[in-house]
């Protein structure tokens, strides 16, 4: 297969370079310190491609994570998600999951530079995308490297008389190489935990998870949260190096996912816990009111 084209942001202030792919979903691939990544590489950009199979930073739209059934509620209807239909893809229990924006070649570039990208993505003329999530607008990513930090920014425009629902979510990879997993430390904000059935869905209990801060050791993570302030840090770090995911504003849920079998830990910012698309539970983006959101990682 031809490599698709990629743009390298650079900081200006330092080496850090982050390497975004437009036609292959708006994912990011790398972060890069002085030519070391920071990214989980997984199984590589060709298995995100060919089968969804996440890495680097993905974007996980219109909802993030897993649904408890294939469809939702739409004002007295309802929609139905069809696995292998429209971009929608499911899990080892059959749930649809990440929403229907994986490898999506729509994106259209409105801005670059040296260390800013700018795309669009307008579902209001895509019936593929419509199909899955019916709400017409516009979603931009405007993406800054600079003072040694990534800067995402997600604005929902809706383009109708409809509000859009605001479940979506990133999926960081995160590594500190040269480091054993073992020896990396985890912190974050105290948060509120929101437990899960055998399948990943939230039960509807929850309980206060105060601040943390310790070695992972041979801890596994897969957990959701809610409850994150606005500008709430969590960090990974070993030895000298600090990787630090700031949640700036509209994504009050997170999921952390630090899986026994890979050097990586996922610090996922969340518009909505998991399944909101189907419990309710989430904010909308207002018809005259974008919706904007925005997060960074800051590498030190």
């Amino acid at each position: 297969m031809a490599q698709l084209p990629s743009v390298v942001l650079r900081d200006p202030s330092s080496p850090l370079t982050a390497t975004y792919v437009p036609s292959a979903g708006m994912i990011c691939t790398s972060l890069a310190d002085d030519g070391v990544e920071l990214l989980g590489q997984r199984r590589g950009l060709q298995a995100y491609l060919t089968t969804g199979k996440t890495m680097g930073i993905p974007i996980l739209y219109p909802w993030a994570n897993r649904l408890s059934a294939n469809g939702y509620g739409l004002d007295g209807g309802a929609v139905t998600l069809t696995p292998g239909v429209g971009g929608v893809r499911s899990d080892e229990h059959g749930l649809v999951i990440h929403g229907v924006l994986s490898a999506y070649p729509g994106w259209l570039i409105t801005e670059q530079s040296e260390n800013r990208l700018t795309a669009d993505l307008d579902f209001s003329g895509q019936p593929r995308l419509l199909a899955s999530f019916p709400f017409p607008h516009i979603v931009t990513l405007d993406i800054t490297l600079a003072d040694r930090a990534l800067t995402v920014e997600t604005t929902v425009t809706p383009t109708t008389a409809a509000s859009v629902p605001m479940c979506y979510g990133f999926h960081p990879y995160l590594t500190i190489p040269g480091v054993p997993r073992a020896e990396w430390t985890l912190q974050t904000p105290p948060l509120r935990h929101l437990p899960v059935d055998n399948w990943g869905i939230p039960t509807g209990d929850s309980e206060e998870w105060p601040a943390l801060a310790e070695q992972l050791g041979d801890k596994i993570f897969d957990d959701g949260f809610d409850g994150v302030a606005p500008g709430g840090v969590f960090s990974l770090s070993g030895a000298d190096r600090r990787i630090e995911v700031v949640f700036q504003q509209g994504f009050p849920a997170a999921q952390i996912f630090a899986p026994g079998t890979e050097d990586l830990v996922a610090i996922e910012p969340m518009a909505a816990p998991t399944n909101a698309l189907r419990k309710g539970g989430y904010g909308t983006a207002v018809p005259g009111r974008p919706a904007v959101s925005a997060f960074t990682i800051r590498v030190s």
